[in-house]
Order: structure tokens, then C-alpha cells, then sequence
């Protein structure tokens, strides 16, 4: 990955769009149906999709109750809507490249509401595959360093469990991986703030002035707010300003 970008720069940021809690706990619910159905067990312990959105949803302070509700669906207790996942890759202005990870009862409403997003903001929705090769799929590990171990003790964990790329700050620590690494984490006592699979960009684009990042912005920004988007990427370099307001 280049350009040591932190996971705050790299992921199009929710705060503006998931303010309200309801929102973010209903796209986390969607995803805890299709990590029980895809992954073929109600039981984290069994599968490690349901066990990343499990730690996303308590990440995300999401009350047990909700997760095993939703889980419960899921596993065919009540009743539960037919969730598929698909994405959608397409171009922001000035050629940045976006991927838009959706789950949706209605492709075909899905489909027409996204290609008009990308039409409305002046970019253009492709085919699958068009941007694609511009990411690598990785596991995104964030820790909390205000408690755990010191920093030289958790470099050397990092890289013995099979971590190819960490960031630190003074907050946090940002872990890039492909191998099963938070267990090891896990039981070393480190304290979680994400874990996630996510599409990181190989290489990123610089945009050429102020109208262009408003430009991009407003694109990610509405693709975040609409109501089926569980997780949008892309490859821009945008001021860390306008991903934290």
C-alpha cells in the first residue's frame, strides 16, 4: 500500500451520515444476516465473517440484544428478509476510483439508485471489475493504545502473528493484514476499536485543488448516506478535515 495512509484517510468516514445510532445498528443488522447465512453457522466460533461483524457491532456500541436478534433471524428464528450482497465499482470525478459494498432486498431499485447517485455527482457508475484491481482486500485491525501493552511489545506481537503493515499514533494503533491476526491480539489483552475486511487502495490519486475534493466528497458522502450502502472505499487522497467533521 502506498503512501502509509492511515484507515482514517483510506475509508470514506461515517460520522456526518450515521450520526444517529438507528442507522448505523440497522446496517450492521443487515450484515449479521448475511455473515450467519453466508458463512453457514450462528456461531462466531465457527465463522469468521459473523465474528468480524460481531466486533464491528460492539465497536459500534450496538447493544448485545440487537446482535442476537439479529442473529436469530438469520438462523431462521422469525422472520428474516432475503438480504443479497452485491458491489458496485465506478469512477468519482477526476478519475477516483469508488467501490461500493451494498446489501439490498431489491437489486434491480438498487441498481437504478446507484448509477443515479454516481450520474448526479458527475461521476460514472462500471462494470464490475473496472476499478477493482486498484485494491487488495485486507484485514483492518484498530487498537486502542490508551490500554494493553507498550508499543515495542506490540510491534514485535504484530509481526509474529503475521501483520505486513501497522501504523502508530499517540491514540491508536492500525494494523493491515491477511493472516488471522486478532486472536493472537485478542489474547494478549489488547482493547479493539474495529476489526474488519476491507479494499485498501494499491495506489492513491491526488486531487488538483479545493472544488475537486468537494466534488469527490459529495459523491462519497451520498453514496454513505443511502440506505443500502453498508461500505463505500475509494482511492482519493482527501484532507483528514474532511473525513473526521
Amino acid at each position: 500500500m502506498s503512501g502509509h495512509n492511515k484507515w482514517s484517510t483510506i475509508k470514506n468516514k461515517k460520522a456526518k451520515t450515521d450520526a444517529a445510532k438507528g442507522k448505523i445498528f440497522t446496517k450492521i443488522g443487515r450484515e449479521i444476516v448475511i455473515a450467519v447465512k453466508t458463512g453457514g453457522s450462528a456461531d462466531p466460533a465457527l465463522n469468521s465473517k459473523l465474528k468480524d461483524v460481531i466486533a464491528k457491532a460492539k465497536a459500534a456500541n450496538m447493544p448485545n440484544d440487537n446482535i442476537q436478534r439479529s442473529i436469530k433471524k438469520a438462523a431462521g428464528e422469525g422472520e428474516s428478509t432475503n438480504y443479497k450482497e452485491v458491489t458496485y465499482e465506478g469512477y468519482a470525478p477526476c478519475g477516483v476510483a469508488v467501490i461500493v459494498e451494498i446489501v439490498t432486498d431489491n437489486l434491480n431499485r438498487t441498481a437504478s439508485e446507484v448509477r443515479h447517485i454516481f450520474d448526479k455527482c458527475g461521476g460514472s457508475l462500471g462494470a464490475s471489475g473496472c476499478v477493482g484491481w486498484k485494491f487488495e482486500r485486507k484485514g483492518v485491525i484498530v487498537l486502542d493504545n490508551s490500554k494493553g501493552m507498550d508499543e515495542d511489545e506490540l510491534t514485535m506481537l504484530a509481526l509474529d502473528a503475521g501483520a505486513d503493515f501497522f501504523f502508530n499514533d499517540t491514540a491508536t494503533t492500525e494494523i493491515y493484514t491477511d493472516s488471522e491476526v486478532r486472536e493472537n491480539l485478542e489474547n494478549a489483552g489488547c482493547t479493539f476499536l474495529s476489526a474488519e475486511r476491507a479494499m485498501l487502495p494499491t495506489t492513491t490519486v491526488e486531487l488538483p485543488d479545493e472544488e475537486s475534493v468537494q466534488k469527490v466528497t459529495r459523491l462519497l458522502d451520498w453514496l454513505e448516506e443511502y440506505d443500502d450502502t453498508e461500505n463505500v472505499y475509494h482511492d482519493a487522497e482527501l484532507p483528514e478535515e474532511e473525513e473526521e467533521e
